[in-house]
């Protein structure tokens, strides 16, 4: 170790507790069977995660210590590599993968998004330290390289990656059908995670329909349209209605946290149809539901539905292709996400401030360094 190194850390458990420290700079050695890098952080964006973590929600300090280093949406660029590190070298873009391995069998083999265990390890969200800080060191099988063409962009691929896993996973379960051939998809929700999955189901050549709660004209609707999506307001047409009419959908990928438009999007999908879920709901909300209905529907129509969390490094490196086809089909699509850049790792109380307030934000990030 040489050195330290300032982050933006939580004291887990304590509300609002978000702030600026000073830790040990790690390297290369600090990771074993020489295969360690050490990455210089440019970008780190954050989302609803962070702002639940410093809302004292969840979240928890690696052992040890009293403090988590949160962020783990990186973006760096590698500055020094242990000897059995191959394919990464110093000066190439790279983007960490979240989650480590746990001990299920699932960990055992790379799959630690898929892990049985009940306590999980997530860089910046649970048990590992995350990505706000001036460095980082991990193994490179945890880091993923980008080109230079995602230099400005790059920080978008943690998000991305949600989807990315949810239509593979779709994609896989459906060979059980043979012949699966989707052509109809709808997204639930237009934030970030929503314009994320539009593009990515875009440019895999489906019709897509998006449907979000906020009437035109605005923003986000103009960037779905722009893709060559339909928009539908929720407020004047709802789901079921929405699919009657341009469904019903082969897959539905859904982003919106509300549990509620969870049991709607199971009406809105077509026979042997996926739904994907990927919002994670906190509360313990109860609705009326024609469960009946829906029940049979699925036995008769032969659907399924599938939850998805985290990705792979199978998913992040496909969202490194999706990121560059989305560069040249839709050029300067991605650079509209980042719309609120805060500098500085010491300004970490407007990068809070701004994660709340800023209604009208795509992507909220810290630039740690140029």
């Amino acid at each position: 170790m040489s050195g330290m190194m300032k982050a933006i850390a939580v004291y887990p458990g304590k509300p609002g507790s978000a702030h600026l420290t000073t830790m040990p700079k790690p390297g290369v050695k600090d990771i074993e069977g020489g295969r360690g890098v050490l990455v210089r952080v440019l970008r780190v964006g954050v989302d609803g995660t962070d702002k639940e973590i410093n809302a004292a929600e969840y979240g928890a300090a690696p052992p040890g210590d009293d403090f988590l280093v949160v962020g783990h949406e990186s973006f760096g660029v590698v500055e020094e590599v242990g000897p059995n590190v191959r394919g990464l070298r110093p000066g190439d873009f790279v983007v960490a993968l979240v989650r480590r391995p746990g001990s299920s069998l699932y960990d055992a083999i790379g799959e630690q998004d898929n892990t049985t265990d009940d306590t999980y390890f997530e860089r910046g969200i649970n048990l590992r330290h995350g990505y706000l800080a001036e460095y980082y060191a991990d193994d490179a099988r945890f880091i993923v390289k980008l080109p230079k063409v995602l230099e400005e962009v790059g920080v978008l691929l943690e998000p991305y990656t949600i989807f990315a896993k949810g239509i593979r996973q779709a994609f896989e379960a459906q060979r059980r059908l043979k012949v699966w051939k989707p052509q109809k998809a709808a997204v639930m929700g237009a934030g970030t995670v929503g314009l994320l999955a539009t593009l990515a189901l875009r440019l895999r050549g489906f019709e897509v329909t998006t449907f979000a709660r906020n009437p035109k004209p605005n923003r986000n609707a103009a960037l779905i349209e722009s893709l060559g999506a339909r928009y539908v307001i929720t407020t004047e047409t709802s789901i079921v209605d929405g699919a009657a009419t341009y469904g019903p959908f082969d897959l539905v990928l859904e982003a919106t946290g509300n549990s509620g438009v969870v049991f709607e999007s199971m009406r809105a999908i077509a026979k042997n149809g996926v739904l994907v879920l990927a919002s994670v709901t906190g509360g313990d909300k109860r609705i009326e539901i024609p469960a009946d209905k829906i029940n049979l529907e699925f036995v008769l129509g032969n659907k399924l539905m599938l939850g998805t969390v985290n990705a792979s490094r199978e998913d992040f490196e496909q969202g490194v292709r999706d990121m560059v086809q989305a560069e040249a089909a839709f050029p300067g699509f991605l650079k509209q996400f980042l719309t609120h850049p805060i500098d500085g790792l010491e300004n970490y109380g407007q990068l809070f401030e701004t994660l709340t307030t800023a209604k009208d934000a795509i992507k909220v990030y810290c630039m740690v360094a140029r």
